[in-house]
């Protein structure tokens, strides 16, 4: 697997494909096969004509790991992604992101506008702006020894999800008490690229699909039908959706 150094933390990423590039940034406690190669997601978009670059998020898959909550946040994972395209030579190019990949994903719009065509965020709705809850939950069930000691429910799915992808959880635990930088609604209305926001109907963590893209001038909601936080990425009026998004709406 390929690897960048990017402000002295090395960063993983995969390149496939040719055409149109789209850069890809998963979610929290994932990383760039769960979230993007085993759902289908690379190869869909590699036979529709585009090169597809897919990275970890520093803390995951097989980026190097740190330990200290200030080694993170989205605003700086959003320079790991520069970096990569920076180091790749792509001038722009489309961003897609899932939930903490969304989050950095508008910060990669909003501090590089001239390196972003289009957005795609997906997995996370008004709770962009809002946040999505108190992060200490699913941190301290991502340090606790045994996952049946764990009583809050998110931070259960968390953990169970951070031992299925064979994440280090002391990185995670880590990134999650990291300083949230907000985006204001300010913010999110300065963002003048094309934006699709794609979030399930059962999606509790969220927030409203519909009113983060009132708050963006040429953004459209998709939304994907009687599916919840964890099982949205790889559904197939996502992939439709998307890829008529990319096909469809001129930059």
């Amino acid at each position: 697997m390929a690897h960048v150094e990017v402000g002295g933390v090395k960063i993983a990423y995969l390149d496939e494909g040719e055409g149109d590039p789209i850069l890809l940034i998963h979610g929290f406690a994932s990383n760039k096969q769960v979230n993007w190669q085993y759902p289908g997601w690379v190869d869909i978009l590699v036979q529709n004509d585009r090169r597809v670059i897919a990275i970890d998020n520093r803390g995951h898959g097989e980026s190097e790991k740190l330990y200290d909550p200030a080694d993170y946040g989205a605003p700086l994972m959003a320079e790991d992604a520069k970096g990569v395209l920076d180091h790749l030579e792509i001038e722009t190019a489309d961003v897609m992101g899932y939930s903490m990949g969304a989050r950095i994903s508008a910060f990669l719009t909003l501090n590089h506008p001239d390196r972003v065509r289009r957005a795609i965020f997906s997995g996370l709705g008004y709770g962009m702006v809002a946040g999505v809850g108190d992060p200490e939950p699913i941190a301290s069930a991502l340090e606790t020894d045994r996952i049946q000691d764990i009583n809050d429910r998110t931070g259960r799915a968390f953990r169970a999800f951070a031992d299925q992808t064979g994440s280090d959880r002391l990185a995670l635990a880590a990134c999650m008490r990291s300083s949230r930088q907000k985006i204001s609604e300010e913010d999110v209305a300065n963002i003048d690229r094309p934006v699709l926001v794609a979030v399930g109907t059962k999606d509790e963590i969220a927030g409203s699909p519909h009113k983060l893209a009132d708050l963006i001038p040429h953004a459209e909601v998709l939304e994907i039908p009687g599916r919840d936080h964890m099982v949205a990425v790889g559904d197939k009026v996502h992939k439709q959706g998307v890829l008529a998004f990319l096909n469809n709406v001129e930059a």
